[in-house]
C-alpha cells in the first residue's frame, strides 16, 4: 500500500502532463491553439497566485510539525499551496475547457495526486485545496483574459 501511496503521489502528475500533451496534440488545430495558449496563461496566473498565496500563508509540512519521516522525501519549505496539485489541476483545467470527460478525469487523478501527498505526509489538505483552488481559478481567469482579447480582435480565440 506505501508504494502505491508514493507512485500516486509522486508520479500522477507525469501521467496528468502526458495525458494533456496527447489531447492537445491530437486536437483539431484551431483547439490545439487554443488549448496551448489558454494553458500558458493559466500556468503564468497559477503561478503568480500561487507565490503571492504561499508569500501570504505559511503552513510547514507535516512532518516537521509532527516531527515524523513523510513516505516522500522533501525539503521542509511551505506546503501551500501543493505544486503537484497546483501543476496538476491546471492541466486538467485547461483540458476541460475544451474536452469536458477528459478534464474530469484528469482532476479526479490530481486530487487523487494530492491525497496520497497528504497521506504521504508531505502536505496537509490545505494545501491540497489551496492549489486546487488557485489553479482553476488561473485557469477560469485566462479563459476570461482570452475571450476579452477575442471579443475586441486583438487576437483570434
Amino acid at each position: 500500500m506505501t508504494s502505491l501511496i508514493v507512485f500516486i503521489g509522486k508520479y500522477f502528475i507525469f501521467i496528468i502532463g502526458l495525458v494533456a500533451l496527447g489531447v492537445t496534440i491530437i486536437s483539431e488545430s484551431t483547439v490545439r491553439n487554443k488549448l496551448v495558449i489558454l494553458t500558458i496563461l493559466s500556468l503564468l496566473i497559477a503561478f503568480g497566485m500561487a507565490s503571492l498565496a504561499g508569500f501570504l500563508y505559511y503552513d510547514p509540512r507535516p512532518f516537521v510539525v509532527e516531527h515524523t519521516t513523510p513516505l516522500i522525501n522533501h525539503i521542509a519549505d511551505n506546503g501551500f499551496p501543493s505544486d503537484h496539485t497546483l501543476y496538476a489541476m491546471s492541466a486538467s483545467a485547461t483540458i476541460f475547457v475544451y474536452k469536458r470527460k477528459t478534464g474530469i478525469f484528469l482532476a479526479i487523478l490530481s486530487i487523487l495526486g494530492g491525497a496520497a501527498r497528504v497521506i504521504a505526509g508531505v502536505h496537509h489538505p490545505i494545501d491540497i485545496i489551496g492549489g486546487t483552488l488557485i489553479a482553476t481559478s488561473a485557469t477560469f481567469i485566462a479563459w476570461i483574459i482570452l475571450k476579452i482579447l477575442s471579443m475586441t480582435k486583438i487576437i483570434s480565440f
